[in-house]
């Protein structure tokens, strides 16, 4: 872990814009560079509903664990972004999990590669609770995070438990993102369950393809980009929790989230849950 520091700490480059990063500044936050807003326009300026499909995925999240910690489950592994600095107090993902639980508290790792919201991250979330951890780490490598000492310290590994797959766009490999999700199946208890989410651009127009494909290569290159039947090919196997893989303001709504839900296609992203035998 202290050599992948080192190698994230000179990876850090204000002038190139970082996904975990836009989504903080989507989300208000202060965990971001120039080059992130600049990004987070340039979208905006093509498809001005970019800002709110950031702020979609964020609804989409707390869903998601809501829902799971509603069924019970009191420990999750949140491989993200998932602490953007622009939530309301009381409205990170530890917090929706607390709040769905009533009486156990639930025990949180955040795993973390961009070294400015690592740093965010672990010092203004891990000294205000003791059930929290902020872990260096990245799913490209994911044996490595996995065999990781917080990990497998300060979670019950025989206990259910959450995973939640954020940063999906850095796997541009299909055949080691399903060796990742195989790991995940292999190392998580039984009763556990897997979340995941991916950018597609299946809602974008035809006409406007092209144009985006560049934009893409020039701000945020690498991003992973993904159709329905792609994803679906990942999940093949696991069995989902309904309603199964949608655009994510269509799982779960609850009649308070409102990004994209007039457009749920707009958000481009899909998300699924899928429940571990």
């Amino acid at each position: 872990m202290r050599q992948r520091a080192i190698r994230n700490l000179a990876k850090l480059e204000p002038a190139h814009a970082r996904l975990t990063r836009v989504l903080d500044a989507a989300a208000g936050g202060k965990n971001h560079f120039v080059a992130d807003r600049d990004v987070m326009r340039r979208y905006d300026q093509a498809a001005p509903i970019t800002t709110t499909a950031a702020r979609a995925v964020l609804q989409y999240l707390r869903r998601v664990v809501r829902h799971l910690a509603g069924a019970g489950v009191d420990q999750f592994v949140i491989v993200g972004s998932g602490v953007p600095s622009g939530l309301p107090p009381g409205g990170q993902l530890h917090d929706v999990a607390r709040d769905a639980l009533g009486g156990p508290t639930p025990r949180v790792v955040y795993v973390e590669s961009d070294p400015m919201v690592l740093a965010g991250a672990r010092a203004t979330i891990e000294p205000i609770s003791d059930l929290v951890r902020v872990v260096e780490g990245d799913v490209g490598e994911i044996d490595e995070l996995l065999d990781d000492r917080v990990l497998q310290t300060f979670l019950d590994w025989d206990r259910p438990m959450a995973v939640l797959l954020l940063s999906t766009y850095s796997l541009n490999d299909d055949e080691y993102f399903q060796y990742v999700i195989k790991r995940i199946r292999q190392a998580v208890p039984e009763r556990s369950y897997l979340s995941l989410m991916q950018t597609t651009f299946d809602a974008v127009p035809a006409e406007l393809l092209p144009a985006i494909h560049d934009l893409l290569a020039m701000t945020l290159p690498g991003h992973a980009i993904r159709t329905r039947e792609e994803v679906e090919a990942l999940l093949d196997g696991l069995v989902l929790v309904d309603p199964g893989l949608v655009w994510v303001p269509d799982w779960r709504p609850d009649g308070h989230d409102t990004a994209c839900v007039q457009q749920p296609s707009a958000s481009g992203n899909y998300g699924a849950v899928a429940a571990i035998p």
